[in-house]
């Protein structure tokens, strides 16, 4: 959150700098539990053809997880900067590669995220008024855009957002996953099992769809590198990260493997698929009267989810600025309120756009493969690191085993859907390379040795954004949690 000028900022600004373990794990289970465990069901059913090697590929997806969050604890420990993979790119193969990832982050992947979670808070929000047909397109998608436009402006307009906004809202996700957990044990132990016979029935077992199975179900386990985007503010990091995962990660497998069991013993396969809102469709089912409850906590989850979603964008650019790897229009803050106004108009613009791609899940495809390609060459940094630096200071050191598995399975996460999804793997790939033109010419080149115009057009976006938004350019070492006035330009 933006720190605020007066005292009781300062003040809140003090207790962020001291996350405790609990603390941790709360930020963990809070960012990981989103919209995903209420939408990506029907994507892994829709993929594996049948419930029992559904169910195998959300544990798949789970250990997968837990895998690459102990990765990411050395790394946090060992690389103590801010910027999760972006940071432990750039420390390991340099400037470029690092480029792409912050490129690849700011065209497609954050707002791609956004979409997906504002999709699916304006699908709960409405669906209720539906509960015998779909939701109207249009309305879902203008929905959508004014909650993104909402918490944009909210943002840019500084509101002191406490921390009563994300404890609502994680206590909201949490305890309408047990809600349906529970509701659907019951139905279990009443004898409602004939969904669970032949359970591997018409399963597909072809590569290229367990990918994109894949894909779905660790859509709802990322956020696992929440804290490594934090790892300057981390009590104790050395103890306190490690520890934070493996508690974390656990809880989160288990809630979801429950929670998907519950679905499958009240919904059969095609009722999942054709379900655009599967917990209410589940609530519809088994709750009665209390069935709003469901929607109601679903959207107040994403609600909280998205503008963290948006928070979290915003200092990226940040992190990206001060290595110089974006232009000074995007890092620059309101003269009053402290905003990054610019960086997130861009970024809700950018959301904006993909609201209007159809496909739900084909917006997961989109940037699940560029977010997996750069997640494994950032742990893949850790076996470089491991080789080329074999004395850097480890407080936490893993065997190679876990690292060299991750990657080949990113691997397997990033070839297999270059044959079963070519055109989605395509886009990813245009976006990511697309990069590499703009990374030559605005950062690679010398300053005399670019085209003139270039540097005009830069001028005259930076002047005329500085007068609309009453912005400023901030200096390369601004810290956006605690800014000092003294060092805005």
């Amino acid at each position: 959150m933006v720190a605020e000028a007066d005292s009781a900022s300062q003040s809140s600004i003090r207790l962020k700098q001291e996350i405790s373990l609990l603390h941790g794990v709360c930020l963990i289970v809070g960012n990981m539990i989103g919209s995903g465990i209420f939408i990506s069901p029907k994507g892994v059913l829709i993929y594996t053809g049948s419930f029992g090697l559904s169910l195998i590929v959300w544990a798949i997806g789970g250990l997968f997880s837990v895998f690459g969050a102990l990765c990411y604890a050395e790394l946090g420990t060992t690389i103590r900067k801010s910027g999760a993979s972006y940071a432990y790119i750039l420390e390991s193969f340099g400037g470029f590669l690092a480029f792409l990832r912050l490129w690849t982050s700011l065209l497609i992947v954050e707002p791609a995220c956004q979409a997906v979670i504002a999709l699916t808070f304006s699908t709960y929000l409405v669906q209720p008024f539906y509960p015998t047909c779909s939701a109207p397109y249009d309305a879902v998608r203008l929905i959508a855009a004014a909650i993104l436009c909402l918490l944009t402006c909210v943002n840019c307009m500084k509101v002191k957002w406490g921390a009563i906004l994300q404890v609502i809202s994680t206590v909201a996700k949490v305890l309408a996953l047990i809600v349906i957990i529970i509701a659907g044990l019951v139905r279990l132990a009443q004898g409602h099992n004939q969904n669970f016979e032949d359970s591997f029935k018409d399963s597909k077992w072809n590569p290229g769809d367990m990918a994109l199975a894949l894909y779905s179900a660790l859509y709802s386990y990322s956020g696992w590198d929440t804290l490594n985007f934090i790892t300057e503010e981390i009590k104790n990091p050395e103890r306190n990260l490690p520890l934070s995962i493996a508690i974390s990660m656990p809880i989160v497998t288990v809630i979801y493997i429950m929670t998907n069991i519950a679905y499958y013993v009240v919904m059969d396969a095609d009722t999942i698929i054709n379900s655009d809102a599967v917990a209410v469709t589940f609530a519809d089912e088994v709750l009665g009267w209390a069935r709003w409850l469901i929607p109601l906590s679903v959207a107040i989850s994403c609600y909280g989810g998205l503008n963290s979603s948006i928070i979290a964008a915003s200092r990226l650019f940040f992190v990206g600025s001060r290595e110089g790897h974006l232009p000074n229009v995007l890092c620059m803050i309101h003269v009053k309120r402290f905003t990054p106004i610019p960086a997130l108009l861009f970024n809700g613009a950018m959301a904006l756009i993909y609201l209007c791609v159809s496909d739900l899940l084909q917006l997961i495809n989109y940037f699940s493969f560029n977010y997996w390609l750069f997640i494994g060459l950032s742990i893949g940094s850790q076996i470089y690191l491991r080789i080329k630096a074999p004395d850097m200071h480890r407080p936490l050191k893993l065997s190679l085993f876990f690292p060299v598995v991750y990657c080949l399975c990113s691997v397997f996460l990033v070839v297999m859907p270059l044959y079963s999804d070519t055109i989605n793997c395509l886009v990813g790939i245009a976006v990511a390379l697309s990069g590499a033109p703009v990374y030559y010419i605005f950062i690679h080149l010398p300053a005399s040795s670019r085209p003139a115009f270039l540097g005009k057009i830069q001028d005259v976006v930076s002047l005329n954004t500085q007068k609309l938004c009453l912005c400023c350019v901030t200096s390369s070492d601004i810290d956006l949690d605690n800014v000092d006035p003294g060092k805005m330009e």
